[in-house]
């Protein structure tokens, strides 16, 4: 069937998980911190319902080396999410995609009921877990930032609570 990998078989409604280094696709490899990261309570662990935006990443990574985006559109994270980075986020093992010179590190928020408005900024290792024990349902939120230059990207919306 045409827009799927060869040998693959493709449902229209169903995701197509290619196995690791097919087509260019170093899965693993890429996000070499982040099993570190779920171990330290800093990160939520990967759910079936995660929802990943690795190809919306990729997608506007090209637009910019082709020039078709600016680095002012990439590069506009809020003064909090940079202070954010610096001070909760944790540090990855990957470069920034557009600056080149600087980690980019992971933030962690959540939002749910009996949180404030503006979410919550995971800081401290255990508190991804209090939070998922909680009897609530709960959104969170991980994002990839750059300090130095501003880029910013969601790299995954996982949900948390209410079991």
């Amino acid at each position: 069937m045409p827009g799927g990998p060869p040998g693959l078989p493709v449902d229209r409604f169903a995701l197509v998980r290619l196995p690791t280094g097919a087509y260019g696709c170093g899965v693993t490899s890429r996000r070499t911190g982040e099993a570190r990261q779920v171990s330290e309570g800093l990160l939520p662990a990967r759910r079936p319902a995660d929802v990943d935006y690795r190809l919306a990443r990729q997608t506007i990574l090209n637009g910019w080396r082709r020039g078709d985006v600016g680095r002012e559109i990439l590069c506009d994270a809020q003064p909090m999410l940079r202070r954010n980075a610096v001070a909760c986020g944790t540090p990855t093992s990957e470069t920034c995609p557009i600056c080149e010179d600087h980690e980019v590190a992971h933030v962690t928020y959540v939002f749910g009921p009996g949180l404030p408005a503006h979410g919550r900024c995971i800081s401290t290792p255990g508190e991804v877990a209090r939070l998922d024990a909680r009897r609530a349902d709960m959104a969170g939120y991980v994002v990839e930032v750059c300090a130095a230059c501003g880029w910013n990207h969601l790299v995954r919306l996982t949900s948390l609570g209410y079991r």
